[in-house]
């Protein structure tokens, strides 16, 4: 089965866009390894510790990057950050991507899968089949390391055993759930470049547990913060069903999570909102349709939208606000005030959710980061 081709395309930029990918190559967060920092914390002007699914998003962002803008400099990044996935943070000897290196004590079902799909996006510019051969093979250690008896996967192993580590109901990235078809997408896009059938028949038997089990993942927490930090989770299982989009339960299910997610955000937002959960909100309805007439309030529930002119501000300039001077976006805000982290992953995912708000013939949900 022939890889597909994404869309490519250049010409004018939006200052946002050009920020954002300024600060990510050369704010200091990716490192002269290639690796990218998990945040940087603008209140004591720190980056955290490298982690490999971050280095895995900021891969993915270069790629998308490079394909709006055209620049070389993007390319460079992504294979610099690509050369440390493969060469430095990959344990060849287990065969497992750890997901920090210092120490390598833990490998994520959900991480390898992301980092799968970037290594992927990198491979479909470069054609590099080292790339290919990387991504094959953490998706088999997905398929197999992770496997547990009643056909779902454990989301935490340590190592170097590669022992299931305790679950935790209450923390969604110590639990197995819905949230892990993104991950599992990594499976779909390998059978798309390797013609092997049976990584279709994974992403599949994950997409059949994961519509059976996702109406129980929300709310999940009886603390509305903590709900908030299962939305951006919520949205990880709905940009796994976009594969699915023209299927019946796909679609059903796509629609449903978009509302529910909505009516959330809506209750919770003015007391904590994270800027992940607006982007990939945005994304979503973007690839689904969903958004209409650029100034339409995406976030708001049909039911409860304003009305046009009460406000000044959309939702996509809502979400804009949260861009810091550098270029780089914040995590949340609580309470009306900043958190100090600014982020990677909602750096990346506003870049791209703005851009195609943007840009509505751009939107390509194959490339969603």
């Amino acid at each position: 089965m022939a890889a597909p081709q994404f869309l490519s395309y250049t010409g004018g930029l939006s200052s946002q866009l050009r920020r954002a990918g300024q600060w990510l190559a050369h704010s200091g967060i990716q490192l002269p390894n290639g690796g990218v920092a998990r945040y940087y914390r603008a209140d004591v002007q720190r980056n955290a510790g490298v982690s490999t699914e971050i280095t895995g998003y900021a891969l993915s962002a270069f790629v998308f990057l490079h394909a709006v803008t055209g620049e070389e400099e993007y390319l460079n990044r992504a294979h610099a950050a690509a050369l440390f996935l493969t060469g430095v943070a990959l344990d060849r000897s287990h065969g497992v991507m750890p997901f920090e290196l210092e120490p390598a004590a833990f490998t994520y079902f959900f991480d390898c899968g992301i980092i799968v799909r970037s290594l992927l996006a990198l491979w479909r510019v470069m054609h590099d089949e080292e790339l290919l051969t990387v991504a094959s093979a953490i998706g088999e250690s997905m398929a197999s390391d992770f496997a547990r008896d009643d056909g779902r996967y454990w989301p935490i192993l340590s190592l170097p055993d590669k022992r299931p580590l305790e679950m935790d109901a209450l923390r969604w990235s110590r639990s197995t759930g819905c949230y892990q078809l993104k991950a599992a997408m990594a499976w779909r896009e390998l059978a798309e470049a390797t013609g092997d059938g049976r990584f279709e028949d994974r992403y599949q038997a994950a997409l059949v547990n994961a519509l059976a089990t996702h109406e129980a993942f929300l709310p999940g927490h009886t603390e509305l913060p903590k709900v908030m930090d299962r939305l951006h989770a919520y949205l990880y299982f709905l940009e796994g069903l976009l594969p699915g989009a023209d299927d019946p339960r796909c679609a059903a299910a796509l629609a449903q999570g978009i509302r529910r997610v909505s009516e959330y955000v809506d209750e919770i937002a003015p007391d904590f909102v994270r800027c992940d959960v607006l982007a990939q909100l945005l994304r979503i309805r973007l690839c689904v349709g969903e958004a209409e007439e650029p100034g339409d309030p995406l976030i708001l529930p049909r039911h409860n939208r304003r009305q046009p002119g009460r406000q000044d501000a959309t939702d996509a300039d809502r979400l804009l606000s949260f861009q810091e001077p550098g270029g780089g976006y914040y995590f949340g805000r609580k309470a009306g005030e900043w958190a100090p982290h600014i982020s990677p992953v909602s750096t990346v995912f506003a870049m791209q959710a703005l851009e195609w708000w943007e840009r509505r013939d751009a939107v390509d949900w194959r490339a969603i980061i």
